[in-house]
Parts: structure tokens; C-alpha cells; sequence
């Protein structure tokens, strides 16, 4: 929904996901007179929101409001019409556009990040209503209100060139044909738009928006070279040389230091100049932040060697090349220009079109990460785990990166054995997405050592079989103390119920028989106040044949059989049998479909 899209841009992008969706949708009906149920949506979201973002309520409700009011009394006409996807297409996200680079230009906004929004909404229409060939950029604006929309697109375009550096400015023009408006950059200004468009237009997944992007890769191929004769000593004794990155016939020398890191560097008291040198190196996948120094009007993009590590081959590879002839010649320490080149290969892609994951134990859990100081690779790796079909805070965390220090994507367990699930179980993009990852984990917990290769396996064969088995007629043979039981699941289900106080309690009920004896065992699942672990607590019925000893054995194989671990079986001073579950159990329990649904919802619900 194009008016998601508009609400996120406006938030700043807090408001996102399902959150954005279900705001637009409560707006769209508001603005159809549905108000009173819509302010009760948006009043519910706000809470949620407030929750998820860790701050006032009431100053998330301002927030949220205030978007609602803009867009109900500066767009109202075009709230009512939100469902027709084409109206927001048309009005909504140009007028985002004009509003964002005009605070852009009244430094108000961050230029940068203006640039890069735009890019990415201006892909956005074109992917829909555009194409994109050798030598042409054009959109199609249509409809009875098209000259308006279209005349919207040239103010915003027209504002756009005055952010960019000369060499990216382009002009476009319009044509008219059959009711609809063309708005065109052909020739050399269409390559222009393409090598913006290029380091701005792709989403954060890793992919393009529609096919028709494809195009601006091949347009627009970084390339990274050194001068070899410029490798050099400085009158400090340190060593600097001479690094371009051009794309097509725009180019921008920087200079490189070796110091006590890798250190790329350009300055320069021409603004636009320095934001080239900023979005090429984006291109070559090193994310810098441009920043004035001092008061002298002089700009500045500055880059070491963890940033650096993080770009694309080409840069890497010309980096090391500088190193390697600066220890040929002498002029640097070897372990420490060692360390540097074992960053710079680190690097180095382990799956094509993967970054590389840390796989590690700590503490017996597995550990599964990537970390970058690069913001923009951080938020492509999270775009791509949501696109997979994972959920963020559910299934992995992100952490930006701060202060110099590096943002990673954690990917907790739950989220590695729900890639397993969903690498079987999927459908389209989310399932090749999610068998490629769960590869890549693999691949990296082999790679590790046999304690992680078991580990990672471990978790994968979990997720593989979630809510892949049933009940109904499940038999297996375990062994208990020493003695082996013959376990038969005649039925079994579970349900989420409101306990004492409103807690909620998962109740697991399974009927089976065990060497002949049959019995109904009810498990009831609570979450621990001090730390919120998952645990059940089942007493040995001291009524049942062979009395609580043999009634707590024949339990503790049912759950063995069905989750392959083993229950804590304790014995009280009274005289009761004590049988107790954990949070292990329960994922061996989610294999089975009339579990799984259930167990699910109440870890969800319960966790915190």
C-alpha cells in the first residue's frame, strides 16, 4: 500500500511493518466515516508502539497523531481514495518527496539521507508505472489528474538537482500522448538518473526493486584503482598513496594513509564534491558519513579500516595492494599490516550475495551473527531476514551501528530453526531465501569446529520438523533408569487458558499407553517470574497402577518418547514425585501439528 509507504516516510521510518500497514488502513478508514473504530485502532497501535520503541506513551500518541492529522487535512481527498493504489502513486509520494528535499535544501534534513530516500521512492514509481532502457529513464503519469501529478514530478525533480553535485545533475522533459504524461531523461542525462538511482534504488534486501533494475547495475559498475607510482612516504615518515573510484566518467581521487590503521580520506570546501565522494563510495559498499570540519567551510569523508573491510571486493583488493608494497618496500610494521590484511580478506563473501556470519558457542548456545560498521549493511542483512519471513525481536535483533563501533544482526534460535522450518516448508522467494541461509549457517558452523557443526545441526533438524509429525498413532520404544518402555500416543492436544491473576498457562494433554497401561497425563506450562523460563510441574498420581514410582517412570518416557529429552524427576521429604519440563521440551513438542499452533501462541504471548 502506497499510503504505508507515505506514513513510514513521514515517521522517519519508527513506524514500519505490520505497524505502518495497519495505521494506513486505520486512517483510510477514518477518512471514510468510520471514525470511531478507526481512533480505537490508532489509540491500540499507539500502545503497541509505545512497547515496542521502549518510550511514553503519550508522546508516541502525539506522534502518531500528528501524522494522522497531516494526512487527513493536507490529504484528505487522497485518504478516501488510499485503497485505489494509483491515486497515492500519483500525489502522496511526490509531495513526500518535494517536502523532504525542500528541508533538504534548508538544511533541515539530512542532505544524504534525503538523497537516498528519494532514490529509493523515485525507484518505487518507476518499478510500477516506468521503464528503464540502454539510454532511457522514463515515467508514466496517467489518468484525468495525470498533468497535475506529472507537474508535481518536475517541481520535485527540479529540487533534486539543486542537492546534487554537478557531475550527477540531469535534465529530463515531457511528453504527451493519449492521456498520459511522460516524464524522460534520455541520452546522457538518463545515464545520470541511472547512477544515482544505482546506489540509492536498491531495497535493503540485496534486491532490486522490480527487474528493470538490473539495468542500473550493469550501468553503473564501480571501479577501483590505485597508482602504483603514487605510493609514497610522507614527510612524517608515514606512507600515503593515491585510490579513484569512477563509475562510468565520474571519478573521485582519494587519498590513503597507512597510519596506525587504513585510512581513506577526502576533503574538500566544495560540498557537492565531497557528497559525490560520500554516494561512490556507497557504490563500492562502504558506508561514510560526510562532516564539516570546523568553521573554515571545509567538508570531509573519512573511512578505516573496519568500514573499509566491509566494502566491495574491488576496494579491498586495491587496499591490499597498497599495504603489500608498502611492507615490500619497508615502510610499515609486518604484523601489523598482517592484521590489517586478515580484516580486509575477512571480508571476503563466504555465499554469493552472503555476508559472512559469525557462528560461535558461547556458554554451550550458539551464537549466530553478523557484525559491520557499515548502517546501510546492517539494514540490507535485516531487510533480507524480514523478506525471508523472519520477525524482528521474534527471530533476530538488530543493533545499529554507534560511535565508531559496529551494528550486528543476531539471529537468535528461534530464528535459525524457523529458517529450517521455513527452508521445507516455504513457498517462492521466502523458501529459497531461507534454504540458502540456513546453508550458509551450516557451511560456517562446519567451518568452526565439530561442537558448533553439531549445534547448528541440531537446531536445523529441530526446525525442520516443527509441526511436521502427529500424535495419533506415534509409537517408539525409550529407555528410562535403565529400563526400556513401550510408548503408544493413542491422542493428544494443547490450548492456551487465562490463569490466577491472568496469567496465561499452556496446558499439553496426551493420552498414551505405556507397556499396556493406559493413562491421561496433563502437563501445564507457566513462565517463572524471576527469569521467565518455561517450565511444568506434573505430580505422580500415587493412585495409579503401580503407585507414583511407576506412574512418574511411565510419564517421563511418554515425554521422552515425544521430545527425545528426558524430564527432571524429583523426589519431595512428603513423599510426592515431582516431574518437571522445560522450554527444551516444549520445541520437542512443536513438532507435532496438534501442538504446534499452540505452544507457539503461548510463547509469543508469554514472552517478554
Amino acid at each position: 500500500m502506497r499510503l504505508a509507504k507515505a506514513v513510514e516516510t513521514l515517521s522517519g521510518g519508527r513506524i514500519a511493518g505490520d505497524h505502518v500497514e495497519r495505521l494506513a488502513r486505520a486512517i483510510i478508514r477514518y477518512a471514510g466515516g468510520h471514525k470511531k473504530e478507526a481512533k480505537e485502532d490508532i489509540d491500540r497501535l499507539t500502545g503497541e508502539l509505545a512497547g515496542v520503541l521502549k518510550e511514553d506513551v503519550n508522546r508516541v500518541k502525539g506522534e502518531v497523531w500528528g501524522i494522522v492529522e497531516f494526512v487527513l487535512s493536507d490529504m484528505y481527498c487522497l485518504a478516501r481514495n488510499c485503497a485505489r493504489d494509483e491515486v497515492v502513486r500519483k500525489f502522496v509520494a511526490p509531495a513526500l518527496e518535494l517536502m523532504m528535499l525542500d528541508k533538504a535544501l534548508n538544511n533541515k534534513f539530512d542532505r544524504e539521507e534525503a538523497l537516498f530516500n528519494f532514490g529509493e521512492m523515485y525507484a518505487t514509481a518507476l518499478a510500477g508505472d516506468g521503464s528503464v532502457r540502454s539510454g532511457e529513464v522514463a515515467l508514466a503519469v496517467g489518468g484525468e489528474l495525470g498533468g497535475g501529478a506529472a507537474l508535481l514530478h518536475l517541481v520535485t525533480l527540479y529540487m533534486l538537482n539543486q542537492l546534487l553535485p554537478d557531475e550527477l545533475k540531469f535534465n529530463v522533459r515531457t511528453y504527451m500522448g493519449e492521456g498520459v504524461h511522460r516524464i524522460a531523461a534520455t541520452g546522457e542525462n538518463a545515464a545520470r538518473f541511472m547512477r544515482l538511482l544505482a546506489v540509492t534504488a536498491p531495497s535493503a534486501g540485496g534486491k532490486y526493486l522490480s527487474p528493470k533494475f538490473e539495468e542500473f547495475m550493469e550501468a553503473a559498475k564501480v571501479e577501483v584503482r590505485v597508482d602504483e607510482n603514487s605510493i609514497r612516504r610522507t614527510g612524517k615518515g608515514r606512507v600515503a598513496a593515491d585510490l579513484t573510484i569512477s563509475e562510468a566518467d565520474v571519478a573521485v581521487k582519494y587519498n590513503v594513509y597507512l597510519r596506525d590503521a587504513i585510512v581513506l580520506d577526502f576533503g574538500s570546501s566544495d560540498r557537492n564534491r565531497v557528497e559525490l565522494a560520500s554516494l561512490l563510495l556507497k557504490l563500492a559498499g562502504v558506508g561514510a558519513e560526510m562532516k564539516k570540519m570546523g568553521d573554515g567551510g571545509m567538508w570531509r569523508v573519512r573511512v578505516t579500516t573496519n568500514k573499509l573491510a566491509a566494502g566491495r571486493e574491488e576496494l579491498r583488493n586495491a587496499l591490499a595492494e597498497i599495504v603489500r608494497k608498502a611492507v615490500e618496500r619497508g615502510w610499515v610494521d609486518a604484523s601489523m599490516a598482517e592484521g590489517w590484511l586478515e580484516k580486509l580478506e575477512r571480508g571476503r563473501v563466504l555465499k554469493e550475495g552472503w555476508p559472512k556470519y559469525l557462528v560461535r558457542l558461547v556458554e554451550g548456545a550458539l551464537e549466530v551473527r553478523f557484525a559491520s560498521p557499515n548502517p546501510d549493511s546492517i539494514e540490507r542483512e535485516a531487510q533480507r531476514l524480514r523478506e525471508m519471513g523472519l520477525e524482528e525481536g521474534k527471530h533476530f535483533t538488530v543493533k545499529m551501528p554507534e560511535e565508531g563501533r559496529d551494528g550486528h544482526v543476531r539471529i537468535l534460535k528461534e530464528g535459525l530453526a524457523y529458517a529450517a522450518w521455513l527452508s521445507v516448508r516455504g513457498e517462492g522467494e521466502q523458501q529459497r531465501l531461507a534454504a540458502e541461509f540456513v546453508e550458509l549457517i551450516l557451511q560456517r558452523a562446519r567451518e568452526e569446529g565439530e561442537d558448533e557443526r553439531k549445534k547448528a545441526e541440531e537446531i536445523v533438524e529441530e526446525g525442520k520438523t516443527m509441526d511436521s509429525l502427529t500424535l495419533k498413532g506415534f509409537e517408539k520404544e525409550v529407555e528410562v533408569n535403565g529400563k526400556k518402555h513401550n510408548v503408544k500416543v493413542i491422542d493428544g492436544g494443547a490450548e492456551v487458558e487465562e490463569g490466577e491473576g491472568g496469567r496465561k498457562l499452556l496446558r499439553i494433554r496426551i493420552t498414551a499407553e505405556v507397556d499396556g497401561v493406559k493413562s491421561d497425563y496433563t502437563m501445564t506450562f507457566r513462565r517463572r517470574g524471576t527469569d521467565n523460563a518455561a517450565l511444568s510441574y506434573v505430580t505422580a498420581k500415587a493412585g495409579a497402577p503401580g503407585g507414583r514410582e511407576a506412574d512418574a517412570e511411565r510419564l517421563a518416557a511418554v515425554i521422552k518418547a515425544l521430545t527425545g529429552k528426558e524430564p527432571g524427576v524429583f523426589r519431595m521429604k512428603d513423599g510426592r514425585i515431582m516431574i518437571i519440563c522445560y522450554k527444551g521440551h516444549l520445541e520437542g513438542f512443536m513438532r507435532y501439528t496438534e501442538l504446534a499452533d499452540a505452544i507457539k501462541e503461548w510463547l509469543e504471548e508469554t514472552d517478554r
